[in-house]
């Protein structure tokens, strides 16, 4: 089996760093161009122990993206009760996530510019932080959605913003450092799905104590980005910048891999790309980025669907809560050591097709089981559904695959995450809705199964050989 960074395209392998006229750091690629340090895999002057926070950040920023989601998913018996929700207001409710991922999302890349992509994941945290904070104090329906929305706000941008730091920092390490990150995104749903009920009868009962308790996690994640706020080597701005405006004085063009159609003989000067060569791709234009984006909304679907519902159809079903509540963390827990390893599968296969199909049928099946024996064979359902949800890193790992820059990384990450979040919307809100109206869970699964089948089409043709380059 090949190593890793073989897979990857030269222009994403660290090259050596030289000097540009304009007093900048630029990077010199296989095709003779020069690149700013903005858009350079790697920092100029990243030391060690920048590199070493940087891992403790995305770790910790990683745990933190799924709590404010799962410890509700498992609460959200009680806090209906306590909020006087409807179903169909319930169904709203677990539709909030993607929505926010949806909106804010979006903002991540003109934020990154502006501000920089760590400044801005530490603001992220911020705020993670302060909607769980603040949540548990809301008297209504109105202040708890408001509340979660600020942490949501915070989660949205930071989901962008990940592959766009490992591609910079770890540019050799996309699909190790994909699974560190997205193992300890697993390992931290999977730990608010198990202990928020466990820890809310031990605090006395209360739900609002039981949901609070995940802000003193949250303001961890926070430190490990204040440091990297001063570190030069980040290069935010003028290099995000440069990666989105080739032409802007001071700068070089973003190091790229072009196209045959577009590629320049190399003059052997070191002088620049062509600036449309090196110009971030549109990738609105592309197939692979669209069917990219479905295939996010399709997992995320699931995803939502499954950390928001999947609880309560097991307590209906006649599991205990704290069982249903295990349940779903065994689901979320299948993603901490296939986290680790899809991703570097994914990076060593030319196509991800296999993959894409392989997890859809664990999904089929479990949401098969769920049809046909909720309760009799919880575990094996909750085990297929854990496996189909690692759909989730190998998504992430074709975000940084199907672009050669870091530019058209950041423009694809926000892309395919707003696209696919805006496509996940319907989904939870649609199976309150049918939950309450049909009175059983039989055909909010049956939508839950059905989707599956799109999902494997449009994932196979986003995980093709190709980058967005190619088709922009």
């Amino acid at each position: 089996m090949p190593d890793e960074s073989k897979t990857l395209d030269p222009a994403v392998r660290p090259a050596a760093a030289t000097a540009t006229p304009s007093g900048t750091t630029a990077t010199a690629t296989p095709s003779g161009a020069t690149a700013t340090a903005g858009d350079s895999p790697v920092p100029a002057r990243a030391h060690r122990w920048t590199l070493g926070l940087v891992t403790v950040g995305l770790v910790l920023a990683a745990l933190n993206l799924r709590p404010a989601i799962t410890s509700l998913g498992a609460l959200l018996e009680e806090v209906s009760e306590g909020l006087h929700m409807s179903g169909s207001v319930a169904g709203v409710l677990t539709s909030v996530p993607p929505l926010c991922f949806a909106v804010f999302g979006i903002t991540a890349p003109r934020l990154a510019r502006r501000f920089g992509p760590v400044a801005v994941v530490c603001a992220g945290m911020a705020a993670i932080f302060s909607g769980l904070l603040l949540r548990p104090f809301a008297s209504g329906t109105a202040g708890f959605l408001a509340a979660s929305a600020l942490a949501l706000m915070g989660i949205a941008v930071s989901n962008v913003l990940m592959p766009v730091i490992v591609k910079r920092y770890f540019p050799d390490r996309v699909g190790s450092m994909t699974g560190l990150y997205s193992m300890a995104l697993a390992l931290g749903t999977s730990v608010a799905a198990a202990a928020t009920v466990p820890m809310t009868e031990a605090l006395g009962g209360d739900w609002r104590i039981g949901l609070g308790v995940w802000a003193a996690v949250a303001a961890l994640a926070v430190l490990p980005w204040i440091p990297l706020l001063r570190d030069r080597s980040d290069a935010g701005r003028p290099g995000e910048r440069a990666a989105t405006n080739p032409s802007a004085p001071g700068t070089s063009a973003p190091a790229t891999a072009p196209s045959a159609a577009t590629r320049a003989p190399a003059t052997g000067t070191g002088s620049a790309a062509p600036a449309e060569a090196a110009a971030p791709p549109r990738v609105t234009r592309s197939r692979t980025a669209w069917a990219l984006g479905c295939f996010f909304g399709l997992q995320a679907t699931g995803a939502y669907i499954t950390m928001g519902w999947m609880p309560q159809i097991f307590r209906d079903a006649g599991v205990p809560a704290s069982t249903a509540g295990v349940l779903l963390a065994v689901t979320m827990v299948m993603g901490v050591p296939l986290a680790f390893v899809i991703p570097r599968l994914a990076t060593r296969m030319r196509n991800q097709g296999p993959i894409v199909v392989a997890l859809g049928l664990c999904g089929l099946g479990g949401y098969t089981g769920l049809f046909l024996a909720p309760a009799a064979g919880a575990w094996a359902w909750a085990l297929l559904l854990g496996v189909s949800n690692c759909a989730f890193p190998l998504a992430l790992t074709m975000i940084g695959m199907r672009s050669r820059t870091g530019a058209g990384v950041v423009r694809l990450s926000a892309f395919a995450q707003s696209v696919g979040y805006l496509i996940s919307i319907p989904g939870p809100l649609l199976v309150g809705v049918l939950y309450q109206h049909s009175g059983g869970w039989g055909l909010p699964i049956a939508l839950m199964g059905g989707l599956m089948v799109p999902q494997m089409i449009v994932g196979t043709l986003a995980g093709r050989d190709r980058t967005v380059e190619d088709e922009c």
